[in-house]
């Protein structure tokens, strides 16, 4: 499993709509970052205020809860880029809501979120590295579910530890092999990340479609 290889397959996919992808990605930013930012600063009394004054513990509340409401549009985000690795279709802009077809699954997704996010606060109190290594250990989980809808939120958790097992270095290297696109980004003033993101989704979602391959083959072998 490495780097260039899923780097390579994202490239292919994503070959004859990168313009759409970026596209997509602006569409999906300005959703799920622009909206809580508008709220932020209409709270914190216009946008002078919100510049010049550190916000509220009401303000960074109510942000919060925003940016929940809206965690499933990250969720279809990810989801768009598995699918477009897995059959090569277009991108759809209709997929990033299509975490929030189900009531079910938009609560399961929020459970999700809130359950880890409880775990790595107990590992992190512990050490950093320890928390560092089970967020790679759970960076699966929402395309476990993707895949898996009717298991419950611990089952996903667990389903995408244990997928990761013998491969969270290589998790690691993958994302360590785009940091001069990042800066790159950085230094564009954060343009860059137009196209590095869907790149990056796409790589990773190619990432995890060969570890489900590689667990099917095991068990098969079993």
């Amino acid at each position: 499993m490495k780097s260039k290889t899923f780097k390579k397959e994202a490239k292919q996919q994503l070959k004859g709509q990168w313009g759409r992808a970026a596209i997509f990605t602006l569409f999906f930013g300005a959703l799920y970052y622009v909206i809580p930012l508008l709220i932020e600063i209409n709270q914190s009394g216009g946008f002078e205020n919100w510049l010049s004054t550190d916000p509220s513990e009401g303000t960074q509340a109510s942000t919060f809860i925003v940016t929940l409401v809206l965690l499933p549009l990250y969720v279809g985000y990810l989801w768009t880029f598995l699918s477009v690795v897995r059959t090569g279709e277009r991108i759809k802009f209709s997929s990033l809501f299509q975490a929030f077809s189900e009531i079910s699954m938009y609560l399961k997704l929020l459970g999700t979120y809130l359950l880890t996010m409880v775990y790595l606060f107990f590992w992190f109190l512990l050490l950093v590295v320890p928390g560092i290594i089970k967020a790679f250990a759970y960076s699966q989980t929402y395309f476990v579910l993707k895949d898996n809808p009717e298991i419950g939120i611990n089952a996903a958790i667990t389903k995408s530890r244990k997928l990761m097992h013998g491969y969270k270095w290589k998790y690691f290297v993958l994302q360590l092999s785009f940091i001069g696109w990042i800066l790159l980004s950085i230094i564009t003033l954060g343009i860059g990340f137009i196209w590095l993101s869907p790149y990056l989704s796409t790589a990773n979602a190619a990432f995890y479609n060969e570890l489900v391959k590689r667990q099917s083959d095991e068990e098969e072998a079993a």
